[in-house]
């Protein structure tokens, strides 16, 4: 098994990743969740990263945001619309949703014209409005976000070269645009709590497992770059200046009881009151007092071929434009868990966990749990044979395809209704 931002191989032991990568089992926060969508139901979101704060954040009724990207790279696909489902969950669960178009990276690693970029982000743009992405949003361009490029800049101060060697494998070769992305993609996850866009917040970044090492260099320059750490302490909490111990006497204002020590500040009562005060303070002298974002981490969705599905194997996915015929010779072509005969499989039975189809319908295409678990035991126990599973799989992919086209058609005329920040250049370079 190998996972990196770049490379999935082999086969994916989930159970390995969490502890490997040191996450927490996202089924235990389950049922803290109101109303969890079907990829928390069905065990498809099966990490997570400091969760609670988005499930405190929702109960509570409390300012949270939404985050993550889509590198125009290629057509949107399903595999990009499971990050696009629950980025639109939790917007119309009343998170501020932030969508990056990762440009930059796209061309600078891909190596992809900066027209060509922006035309396949537009599709990425108009497919998740389309999947019910709400106004409660900023949707941007790389590129276009001076925001992002100067925050990436104040973040690559705060990490070296043996670092990221370490984290991703970067060898003297490396190009050093390449190097960067890890920067530009840290400032595209600490974006939303700028001051000028509300502030600290709990910010929860959906990704597949392959992601992490960002999520994790990414929490910790979150702590770097701010000016007070956090200590807990029985009774309350012990703050640290990482920026110098002058900053230590800014606490003085506290309404809390505090004890001055020549390195720290114990300060004592509701922890999460005293957190709240002090991120105020850091803002009022300019500091950015990040909250780590949380994050949560998603399956790998199996390409129609088998193996992961992959943007640049066009046979082992569906894009969203794809035509709806075109799909629907894919689904009927794809991988299943099938035995070798009819007859073997009316006595074996299927075995849906194997199955490319099966997983269509657990992560996209069936809503109701009910229906699913008809269809897993209609397989197991032979009823159910490949071809007429492949051919209502198809079916609902053909309807799927119509109605979104449809909406990301409509979309374009709502783009005014959203605040994008779009290249200001496109096509002059």
């Amino acid at each position: 098994m190998k996972v990196t931002p770049w490379e999935v191989e082999g086969v994916v032991d989930y159970s390995k990743l969490i502890e490997e990568f040191g996450m927490e089992k996202f089924e235990d926060l389950l049922s803290e969740i109101e109303e969890p969508m079907r990829l928390m139901r069905r065990g498809v979101i099966f990490g997570h990263r400091d969760y609670w704060r988005i499930v405190e954040a929702m109960k509570e009724g409390k300012e949270f945001a939404v985050m993550s990207g889509f590198m125009p790279s290629g057509l949107p696909h399903f595999g990009h619309k499971m990050t696009m489902d629950e980025i639109v969950w939790h917007n119309q669960k009343g998170g501020k949703a932030f969508v990056a178009i990762a440009d930059m990276e796209a061309h600078g690693v891909r190596g992809l014209s900066w027209k060509k970029c922006f035309e396949i982000g537009m599709e990425y743009v108009k497919a998740i409005i389309a999947l019910g992405l709400n106004e409660n949003s900023v949707i941007y361009f790389q590129s276009a976000n001076e925001f992002v490029k100067n925050l990436a800049f104040e973040l690559a101060a705060e990490v070296n070269w043996g670092e990221l060697r370490a984290i991703y494998g970067f060898e003297s070769e490396t190009p050093l645009t390449k190097i960067y992305v890890p920067a530009i993609q840290a400032a595209d996850i600490l974006f939303p709590q700028l001051k000028e866009f509300g502030g600290p917040k709990p910010t929860v970044v959906p990704v597949g497992a392959d992601q992490d090492p960002h999520i994790r260099l990414t929490r910790d320059l979150a702590a770097r770059a701010s000016i007070f750490s956090f200590e807990e302490i029985e009774g309350g909490l012990r703050i640290r200046s990482r920026k110098g111990n002058e900053f230590l006497k800014e606490l003085e204002s506290l309404n809390f009881e505090k004890k001055f020590y020549e390195g720290h500040v114990d300060v004592f009562g509701e922890k999460k009151k005293i957190e709240e005060e002090v991120r105020k303070i850091e803002i009022e002298i300019g500091g950015f007092a990040f909250i780590p974002p949380s994050s949560t981490y998603h399956k790998f969705i199996t390409g129609l071929t088998g193996g992961k599905m992959s943007s640049s194997k066009p046979e082992s996915y569906i894009s969203l434009l794809d035509e709806p015929e075109e799909a629907k010779k894919k689904v009927m072509n794809a991988l299943t868990g099938g035995r070798a005969t009819a007859e073997e499989q009316r006595r074996f039975g299927g075995e849906p966990e194997k199955c490319a189809v099966f997983e269509l319908y657990n992560y996209h295409l069936i809503e109701e749990d009910e229906e699913l678990e008809e269809i897993r035991e209609s397989c197991k126990s032979g009823k159910l044979l490949c071809g007429k599973c492949k051919k209502y799989a198809a079916s609902l992919v053909v309807e799927f395809l119509k109605d979104i086209q449809e909406k990301m058609k409509e979309a374009e005329d709502r783009l005014d209704d959203y605040e994008v920040i779009f290249p200001k250049h496109v096509g002059s370079f």
